[in-house]
């Protein structure tokens, strides 16, 4: 019987550096007692998390600037929902927090 795994069988990542800078790598590592496969994964992860919060930021700035080109048309959605939310300010006593 084939012996079968839960996880699938991870991928080889080969790359080339500087003798000096693997060395370097390799004693900071073994001074923190990490394996240096694991920073490596860890070093891709954080990267490819950095990446995707970018992407993220980006989109949501364009959303944004849509959204706000979208209100300065006085008969659109959005600016009846500013006017409608200002209406809700100025009838709060709270509006002073909000608009300050």
């Amino acid at each position: 019987m084939p012996r079968v795994s839960q996880h699938p069988k991870a991928a080889t990542f080969n790359f080339r550096v500087d003798r000096a800078l693997k060395a370097a790598f390799t004693q900071a590592t073994e001074a923190e007692d990490k394996p240096a496969a694991q920073v490596l994964r860890d070093f891709m992860r954080a990267y490819v998390a950095r990446k995707n919060r970018s992407m993220f930021e980006a989109e949501a700035q364009r959303q944004s600037r849509e959204a706000a080109a979208h209100a300065e048309d006085p008969d659109s959605d959005e600016a009846r929902s500013l006017k409608d939310l200002e209406v809700l300010l100025d009838e709060d006593d709270f509006a002073a927090e909000w608009t300050a």
